[in-house]
């Protein structure tokens, strides 16, 4: 039997905390509606500095910084991705608008179109919502597109975090070529500097 050697890469980023903090984010916003758990939070924050989104913005009841659960769940990610707090969900979807993003709410709706087959469009802001209640009927009026990802079991959702994370890379996977990217952040550098 022939034996091979894998290494797991379990490490941070090679680059230094502040001159990671300099790397140009992806124009992604993540707008949190009235999210339950704080640890949901954290782990979307996490995910979203995996993901190099360029902020969060916690609305209505979700937690934010500063809170000992989101600290925890994080795991660190708090120091390099971004949250701000809005009261209103309707207010940060609408500046968003006005800052040229184009607005999806992840949701199961009656007029969602599957994440498989929506070319997002970027800049883009993520609506997520609260876990049990989904996005409000005033943010899903207020969004360009609503988006699902297709359930195929018994249950018909996920967990927010779950969900923001399929979402999210798939927003990735559709601009691989306008933001390429490796399994270590080899080409960080380049993700620094490109225009």
């Amino acid at each position: 039997m022939m034996e091979t050697k894998l290494d797991v890469l379990s490490y941070d980023s090679a680059l230094d905390p502040e001159a990671f903090k300099a790397v140009r984010r992806r124009p992604v916003r993540v707008i949190l509606e009235d999210l339950r758990s704080a640890f949901n939070v954290g782990s979307i924050i996490r995910t979203a500095d995996c993901a190099l989104v360029e902020r969060v913005t916690a609305c209505g009841i979700t937690a934010h910084p500063p809170h000992k659960k989101l600290t925890k769940t994080s795991l660190g990610a708090l120091d390099y991705v971004p949250v701000d707090y809005m009261p209103s969900a309707v207010a940060a979807v609408q500046a968003a608008k006005k800052d040229g993003y184009a607005v999806v709410a992840l949701e199961l709706t009656n007029r969602s179109v599957s994440i498989w087959e929506y070319a997002f469009q970027l800049p883009a802001a993520l609506v997520m919502g609260n876990e049990a209640l989904g996005i409000s009927h005033e943010v899903l009026r207020e969004a360009d597109a609503i988006v699902e990802i297709p359930m195929l079991g018994f249950k018909n959702s996920l967990n927010v975090a779950t969900a923001f994370g399929i979402a999210v890379y798939e927003m990735q996977r559709q601009h691989l070529d306008r933001f390429p990217c490796s399994n270590r952040l080899t080409n960080i550098k380049m993700l620094a500097t490109e225009p």
